[in-house]
């Protein structure tokens, strides 16, 4: 069975739970940033350092991204973090989830075509927002059209 059909993704996809999220937010953790200008995670990254967000680099194969210095893990970052953005394959969440719960972030946000149950699970139970399957940089551009 396909995740997508084992997750009711409108659960995860409130416009103003999402709203709320980049309005009040000022951290985010990005697990899989790449320093490589062609991947997504870091057009996502790079949107998002310039609308004013402080990007926090979570890839242990890197040392520094868009000029802030990169962390192997969550748990290597040492500022409160408001929001995990991942860019990791579905089977590579949960981990992340535990990691996200265990450092007290407030959102875990699982980025386009990336759905796990066992993740989502991990996360809601710790009592963090989840969003699933929706970009930052989309959401946000939509956030800001719609409050001008």
């Amino acid at each position: 069975m396909a995740y997508e059909e084992a997750v009711d993704l409108s659960r995860y996809q409130d416009p103003a739970t999402i709203d709320e999220i980049l309005r009040t937010a000022r951290t985010i953790a990005i697990v899989g940033l790449s320093s490589k200008p062609n991947r997504p995670s870091y057009g996502v990254a790079a949107y998002l350092q310039r609308q004013g967000y402080l990007i926090i680099p979570v890839n242990p194969a890197e040392q520094e991204v868009l000029g802030e210095r990169a962390y192997p893990s969550l748990l290597d970052v040492p500022e409160p973090i408001d929001v995990v953005d991942v860019f990791r394959r579905p089977e590579a969440t949960p981990d992340i989830a535990r990691e996200a719960v265990a450092v007290g972030a407030k959102v875990f946000w699982l980025q386009l075509d990336i759905i796990n149950p066992e993740a989502i699970a991990i996360a809601e139970q710790g009592g963090l927002t989840v969003i699933v399957d929706r970009c930052t940089a989309i959401e946000h551009q939509r956030w800001k059209r719609s409050h001008g």
